[in-house]
Order: C-alpha cells, then structure tokens, then sequence
C-alpha cells in the first residue's frame, strides 16, 4: 500500500492498517512536513481533550507540519488559540450558536432549501453539489453574518483554493489569502459605517467598544473562521450524506417512510462519512505518550477523526451505515474544549436538506456511479455529485 497516497485516494482503507499496524504513524502532513498520525477512538478521543496538546503555532517544532500559513489577519482564530485567548474569543459567539437560536432558525432554512429545489424544476439531471449543498449552508452563514449575496461564489472558489490546492497552480491559494483580506477588511469598513441586525456588526460593535475583548486581527480571523468553517464543513456533510443514502437505497427508502428517523440518521451519517478526516493540527507542549509512541514536544500531531469513527473497538460494524446503531460518541464534529462551535447549526441544515429533498423528489439516484473526491488530506468532501430527479406527485 501507498500510505502517503491512499490517505488521499482510499483514506478509510489506509486508516484500516494503521488502526490494527500503528496507531500513531510517523507521516508527511498535508504539505509535506513531518507529523504523527493518530488512527484508533479511544487515544483521538483523549487527545482531543488533552490540554497539553496545544493549538498554538508558537509551540511548534522547527520544520514541523502547522498547518495553513495565513497572515495574522486571518491567522488570529480559534483553530490556533489555546485558553485564555480561546476562551475570551468563543465566549463572544457562543451565544450565536446554542441550540435554541438555531432551532429558530429551521424555517429560514428550510425556505432557502425550498427555493434552492423550486430553481431544478420537477425533473431532470443536476450537480447537487453546485445547486444544493453548496448554495444552502453559504446562504445560512452569509445571512448570519450579514454578508451580501453578490460576494458568496467568490468565497467558495477562495475555500477552495485553501483546502484542496492545485498543484499546477502554486500561486492560487496566495491570491486567495489577498483576496479574503481584501474582502473583510472592505466589508468590516461598511459594517462600520453602517451596522446591521447580523452576528458581524455585533461583533465589530464589542471591538470598537471594548477593544481587550476582541482585536482588529482577532475580528477579522473571528469573520473569517465563522464563514469558512460555518459553510465548509456543511457543504461537506450534506453532499456526503445525499452521496450515503443514494449509495444505500434502502436507507434512502427507510427515511422516506419514517422521517422521523432523520435526526439521529444524521448523527450516524456523520460518523459514516463526515467532512473532516483529520482535527486541527496539535503540538504537545511537553513529550506524550500516545498508542505507546512517545511523541517529543513540539512535533506535530494530526488526530484523525474519520478513522476513530470507523474503529471497531468503538462502533459495531463500522464500515456499514446502520441507522439503528447508537452513533452517539462519534468525533465527526470534535471533542472537548475545541468542539464544533457551529455544530447544532451543521445539523440542523442537514436535517433539513435531506427532508426537503426527500419530500421533493420520489425518484432521486445517481447520475454517474463513482463521483469524484476532493483530493485532500484535511477534508472529506465531493467534488459534484451528479444526480437524476423526479418530483413528487402533488397529493
């Protein structure tokens, strides 16, 4: 096996022999730099919650993998603070996000769902991804956050450049970087000037009254954070959810018949197959023993959600989609201090999504057997997802 290239091409394989061989794998991270690999649930589990695994690139090892090299405007996030930077900044949004607020929002959503599926017509052929998944989730945070409609397909493209560089053209995730700076700084100027009922202008009203509370750069990487990790990761757990189901026609049937079922489907859809293969990059402040490995201080490790998801010490059965296993416990959206703050909302918007097509559509299958994977070690997300589609007869 081609460890280093099948944790692209055939990752849940390549976490197979690492899980029974070596849990915790000396590797090349995503660009190429030294990292350890971490594979079984109960050491990820752990070490998610591990206080001495610190997010902070500063404890980084010289030469070590760490992760997207951003400029301190939008490098000032969450995903590189430890507490108590973490704690004042998650402190200022968490409110955005708790269960209650979200659960208010299900109608907005589903009438962005609704129109989304109004726009394919009662039949034919479309990439669910460009159409559906992709419009839904940047519409919710985009209308969260206060951002205008003319500015979302240039963020997806900047996304994508991100997560999934091309190799061909080494320049294009640079000019992304600018091109996001650009854009928060003109918008964060706007919202200034004039404020609305959004997340962002709340946020720019705490750094202009309180500036202890909340930096320049902290706001701009707080936006940034927000809308890619807000839209991304659903996008992700949406196409992999329709792309399951179509893929498993009798779990397409069940939910059909008893949509009941959806919410806890959606937990074990997740867990099946959900956006992130790996957590953000760590760096143990002192040497840690993991899986017997003793890892020195400093030196990188990458905790692979989607391979604790399909350990078989943890989940009967794990390669099989089983919506009446008790998918709770499982690591899709992470653990501990650094969980998911969008979490709720990721499954609300998923919920949803598969309910409207479900009752959308009475015929919903794939057009091409074998859709193509982002190719990426970070993420776990299609490409397109060509689908063929039949409307539901009105009652």
């Amino acid at each position: 096996m081609d460890l280093q290239g099948d944790l692209i091409k055939n990752p849940h394989a390549a976490y197979q022999q690492l899980r029974d061989t070596a849990p915790a794998q000396r590797i090349a991270g995503p660009t190429g730099e030294p990292a350890w690999l971490v594979t079984r649930y109960d050491d990820v589990r752990a070490a998610l919650a591990d206080p001495r695994l610190s997010l902070d690139k500063t404890n980084a090892a010289e030469g070590s993998y760490r992760g997207l090299s951003l400029p301190p405007a939008l490098d000032a996030n969450l995903l590189n603070m430890d507490p108590p930077d973490h704690t004042r900044i998650r402190k200022l949004v968490s409110r955005a996000f708790t269960p209650r607020r979200v659960e208010a929002l299900r109608g907005p959503i589903r009438r962005t769902a609704d129109t989304l599926l109004d726009a394919l017509g009662t039949d034919g052929r479309a990439d669910l991804i460009a159409a559906y998944a992709a419009p839904l989730p940047i519409t919710v945070i985009c209308d969260l956050l206060g951002i205008p409609e003319e500015h979302r397909r240039d963020f997806r493209a900047w996304t994508n450049e991100l997560i999934a560089p091309d190799p061909s053209r080494p320049q294009a995730a640079k000019q992304a970087i600018g091109a996001m700076i650009a854009f928060f700084a003109e918008l964060i100027a706007h919202k200034r000037q004039h404020p609305g009922d959004d997340l962002l202008s709340d946020l720019i009203a705490v750094r202009d009254t309180d500036g202890d509370r909340l930096s320049e750069d902290e706001l701009t990487s707080l936006a940034f954070l927000i809308l890619g990790a807000g839209y991304e990761n659903t996008v992700q757990l949406i196409g992999n959810a329709v792309h399951a189901l179509l893929s498993h026609p009798e779990h397409l049937a069940s939910l059909r018949a008893d949509p009941s079922k959806l919410p806890a489907a959606v937990e074990e859809l997740a867990r099946y197959e959900g956006p992130a293969l790996l957590a953000i990059r760590r760096f143990p402040t002192q040497d840690v023993t993991i899986a017997d490995v003793t890892i020195p201080a400093g030196e990188t490790v990458l905790l692979s959600l989607a391979a604790a998801n399909r350990d078989p010490q943890r989940f009967s059965h794990p390669e099989q989609l089983d919506f009446d296993r008790d998918a709770s416990g499982h690591l899709a959206l992470g653990h501990g201090i650094h969980y998911c703050l969008g979490a709720p909302l990721a499954r609300v918007e998923t919920e949803i999504a598969l309910a409207a097509l479900l009752e959308r559509f009475a015929t919903l299958t794939l057009a091409e057997p074998d859709p193509r994977w982002r190719p990426s070690q970070r993420a776990r997300g299609l490409l397109g997802l060509p689908v063929e589609y039949k409307a539901t007869p009105p009652a």
